[in-house]
């Protein structure tokens, strides 16, 4: 399968509101702007999600709208004992969140009772902050010079289409403060990982995700691998991130695994990449809200494995934390 790499800027759909043709491809940085998205039918969908990783925590937070709603998290996980924090918010209808229509092109916010997330633009890379009760994050996304992210234009039709950034490997550092108790994210261990979302979705979609950071043979890896939502449409949200350096995956990936035994080992594997994802924990979320409703198991553990690239160079890793996901979401 051939994909067309876009190297300009693009407009993601055309004045009536369909799909932009030229838009469709992926590029190595965040290219596509995406205005024109709330015009015309269809079910509008806008997100950030951070997913923070250190030896001892994990942290994700998400700023969304999905037109008539507002859906909003901040989640922590002490690795060691398991203990979590959790705050979920949801809006109805959308308010109190700003999101801008490029990514890194400005601000996203979002506020309810108790609940606060500020996410901000900086020279050296992305400031993370959020607070709830028991929970402060101040945490900056490093964005080291020439580093490379996935940008991906998925056209489902000319009436729904997603466009994703998927941004794997920035070191992170600043302080995550539970219960009063602030720890710093250690050095060279902490890593910061973006999913940016702007689109218009079938109402009722499955996926999988997997993303990975951390550091193997001497190298910042960087895993980004997707599976289901893509198939059949020409393009795919997978790549291999060695150093900065964007390996795009242009094939459609297999995905093995049991949730019913969810501590077994995941294979993902095509277009070079054979990949053992080893779970230790389990996110379960289940919602039902009526109009929206998901099953989401993101399950948290280390990538090892080995990636081959274009000119025949093999690459192995392991221990790369991060996580994969099985989600069945109707929004």
């Amino acid at each position: 399968m051939s994909e067309r790499e876009l190297t300009t800027d693009v407009s993601l759909t055309l004045p009536n509101g369909r799909l932009n043709p030229d838009a469709v491809g992926w590029a190595r940085s965040p290219l596509v702007d995406t205005t024109g998205i709330g015009r015309g039918r269809g079910r509008n969908k806008r997100w950030e999600y951070w997913g923070i990783t250190t030896p001892t925590h994990v942290v994700g937070m998400t700023v969304s709208s999905i037109d008539y709603a507002a859906v909003l998290e901040l989640w922590v996980l002490d690795r060691a004992t398991e203990r979590t924090w959790h705050g979920t918010p949801t809006l109805i209808p959308a308010r109190g969140v700003v999101l801008p229509a490029r990514a890194e092109a400005g601000p996203s916010r979002a506020r309810a009772k108790g609940f606060e997330i500020d996410i901000d633009e900086l020279p050296e890379g992305t400031r993370l902050r959020a607070r709830m009760p028991g929970v402060t994050v101040d945490v900056i996304a490093e964005l080291p010079a020439g580093h490379e992210r996935l940008a991906v234009v998925v056209p489902w039709s000319s009436t729904r289409f997603q466009y994703t950034v998927k941004d794997v490997a920035r070191p992170a550092s600043g302080i995550l403060t539970l219960d009063g108790v602030a720890h710093a994210l250690p050095a060279g261990e902490s890593w910061a990982v973006l999913d940016h979302g702007r689109g218009r979705w079938p109402y009722d979609i499955r996926w999988n995700w997997g993303a990975g950071s951390g550091r193997s043979g001497g190298h910042t890896i960087g895993v980004q691998v997707g599976g289901r939502w893509t198939a059949g449409t020409g393009s795919t949200e997978n790549a291999f991130v060695v150093d900065g350096h964007l390996h795009k995956i242009s094939a459609e990936l297999d995905w093995q695994y049991d949730l019913a035994q969810w501590r077994t080992p995941w294979r993902v594997t095509g277009g070079g990449l054979d990949a053992t994802f080893t779970p230790v924990y389990d996110k379960v979320t289940r919602t039902n809200l009526g109009v929206v409703a998901g099953s989401t198991d993101q399950c948290f553990g280390d990538w090892s494995g080995v990636f081959t690239t274009a000119n025949g160079e093999q690459i192995a890793f392991d221990g790369i934390f991060g996580w994969a996901e099985e989600v069945h979401n109707r929004w």
